[in-house]
């Protein structure tokens, strides 16, 4: 999974990630406090590369985290939304 882009953003960024092998992906998005704010990818994909738009335009401006799970893989990354 790729840092989004662009970082810091206002109000959406977009998140490019890459899976090597076909299976179910999550791309859920947390707020500081680790509550889950948003599910952005719940579905099965082929492997290849993908991309997907976060919009925050409705949250506070701060630091937020996105989480990939695929298979056996799960990886977080920091964002952070100025306005």
């Amino acid at each position: 999974m790729n840092q989004n882009y662009p970082n810091p953003f206002n109000p959406s960024t977009k998140i490019a990630y890459s899976i090597p092998v076909s299976g179910n992906v999550t791309i859920k998005i947390f707020d500081i406090t680790g509550k889950e704010i948003k599910t952005l990818v719940n579905e099965f994909k082929n492997a290849g590369t993908y991309d997907t738009e976060f919009n925050g335009a409705d949250l506070s401006s701060g630091v937020y985290y996105y989480k990939m799970e695929t298979g056996n893989f799960s990886e977080i990354k920091k964002m952070i939304l100025i306005k």
